[in-house]
């Protein structure tokens, strides 16, 4: 079957189960335009509170999924790809989170989104790249524990020098294997480009961004700018994304390295499958127990009030 027949026969068997179909932008194009919403973690947080079809089928990784179970618990949710996983959501351990928590109970413990349900529990608010450094400096507590990823703690932690911020060693080892002489290399070859990286990667390279921000905006400052060239700091599908978006711009990764082999898992093939063995019991359905549910999802709640 070709690409485009299987994408109809994808959009017949959406309509007909009553699914809506949530991809992360890091998706390969193909996906991307089957989809129902697109987006980083943060939009797709608030997407999938809204959905209103019976069924929701992600596609990207395992925490994304229990996100939108967590946030939709009456539906049906399927991730496209069950081996789909994250490195940084199992970086850190909820009995160790626990009892720094019980050692310091006036620091706010910050969770970005990249974390398991189970770590979510002893969290107080839950944040992304996007949304970060505005519900970190509207809590009122000043003393924040930040985890998993020291990266963006670091990136928050700079911008928000009024707040005792303590950070622990984890993080994106994508983003995090690009160092400050890929990213003089890649100003070099390219010097016109500005430099757009995720707040992920290492302080030395953030430092040298011309602008650092998350997946959707760093798209929305690609789409929006005069400017003609980007070297784009995140992973390979976003250059590849806005280049379809604006062809007449130009485009470079800022290194090869930058490539989510989980993201990558999911095809095409993938959805199609999950939509014709939802009946049948063949997909990958998220369970999870109504007390995780609603112990989990307080974090993730906060973060929606707070990110306005």
């Amino acid at each position: 079957m070709k690409m485009q027949e299987l994408q109809a026969e994808i959009l017949r068997l959406k309509k007909e189960t009553n699914t809506a179909i949530l991809a992360h932008s890091y998706q390969g194009r193909e996906i991307v335009e089957i989809a129902d919403f697109t987006g980083d973690s943060y939009k797709l947080s608030v997407d999938a509170s809204r959905v209103q079809a019976d069924n929701i089928l992600f596609c990207g990784v395992h925490f994304m999924a229990e996100t939108a179970k967590m946030l939709s618990p009456e539906k049906h949710v399927f991730l496209a790809n069950s081996g789909a996983g994250c490195p940084m959501a199992e970086q850190m351990d909820r009995d160790i989170i626990g009892q720094l928590k019980a050692k310091e109970p006036d620091r706010a413990v910050v969770a970005y989104i990249n974390t398991t349900a189970e770590l979510k529990t002893v969290c107080d608010v839950c944040v992304t790249s996007s949304s970060a450094v505005k519900i970190v400096g509207a809590m009122e507590s000043n003393k924040i524990l930040f985890i998993p990823d020291c990266n963006l703690g670091s990136y928050v932690k700079k911008c928000l020098p009024d707040k005792d911020i303590k950070l622990l060693q984890g993080g994106c080892p994508v983003h995090a294997s690009v160092t400050a002489k890929d990213a003089e290399q890649a100003k070099k070859a390219h010097p016109n480009a500005l430099l757009l990286v995720h707040p992920e990667c290492v302080p030395a390279v953030v430092e040298m961004a011309d602008y650092v921000g998350s997946t959707s905006g760093i798209m929305n400052y690609a789409i929006k700018s005069e400017n003609q060239e980007f070297i784009i700091g995140t992973e390979l599908s976003i250059a590849e994304h806005l280049q379809y978006e604006c062809p007449e711009k130009k485009f470079y990764p800022l290194s090869k390295k930058i490539l989510c082999p989980n993201m990558k898992l999911t095809t095409l093939p993938d959805v199609y499958r999950s939509l014709k063995g939802m009946e049948s019991g063949d997909a990958f359905e998220i369970h999870m127990s109504d007390e995780l549910i609603v112990n989990a999802r307080k974090c993730i709640d906060e973060m929606i009030r707070l990110g306005g």
